[in-house]
């Protein structure tokens, strides 16, 4: 790939994968929580919860990134906290994007692991806790395995989303080169400017391959636990 693509495009993939991976990577935890809320509780304000979870989805990706700056920038409520006591900037900086990144990408992984804890039978869970295993031990032993796939799809769906963030992060990060510029600003910048076309080119063409390389595993390792989970 470092033959097929210069310096700046290459800095350009390679930081759009590490904010793709630590986007998903620590919003999982997260998503699986908040599915299970969605999926298994019933409390006021649920619908609230459930509008809050999916707002990134109707929202102009812009509106997203501008809240996100106003809110995590240096002079925001919590960007000034952090700054303030743990030293840690998010604004124009890669883990900003990375911020941004895995909220617009969220509601689409609780969206798919949800639908994988609806799916599973209650009274699966209902044996092992007759059986005297605390609630979070069925979760472990019982529930997390049989949602396994869903969990994968949520995490490929909120990868490929990551990847292909752009209104968001533009507006919160900026494009700085080397710094915040992925894949999606650095297309939009090679178009900017005469003569850019063909390396943006060669970047949707990077984007294409990368997304379907995922989709691709992800099925591949769903299938492969689907057929554990079942015995066959």
């Amino acid at each position: 790939m470092t033959e097929l693509l210069g310096p700046e495009e290459w800095t350009a993939v390679a930081l759009s994968l590490r904010v793709a991976f630590w986007a998903t990577f620590a919003s999982l935890p997260f998503g699986i929580a908040v599915a299970f809320v969605l999926a298994r509780l019933e409390f006021p304000g649920k619908q609230i919860l459930n509008g809050l979870v999916h707002l990134p989805l109707i929202l102009p990706p812009v509106v997203t990134g501008y809240l996100l700056l106003v809110t995590f920038g240096r002079t925001g409520p919590v960007g000034a906290f952090l700054d303030e006591h743990f030293g840690v900037v998010l604004a124009f900086r890669w883990t900003g994007a990375a911020l941004a990144a895995a909220i617009m990408a969220f509601p689409l992984m609780v969206r798919a692991i949800r639908l994988a804890l609806e799916a599973v039978d209650p009274k699966l869970e209902q044996a092992a806790s007759t059986l005297g295993a605390a609630r979070p031990l069925v979760f472990a032993t019982v529930t997390l395995p049989l949602i396994l796939p869903g969990v994968l799809a949520g995490a490929v769906l909120a990868f490929a989303k990551a990847m292909g963030e752009f209104g968001a992060t533009i507006t919160f990060v900026s494009n700085i080169p080397g710094q915040t510029q992925t894949v999606p600003s650095a297309i939009y910048a090679f178009l900017q400017v005469p003569g850019g076309e063909e390396q943006a080119l060669r970047l949707v063409v990077v984007s294409i391959a990368i997304a379907m390389a995922a989709l691709l595993v992800s099925e591949s390792v769903a299938r492969r636990v689907a057929r554990r989970i079942s015995g066959s």
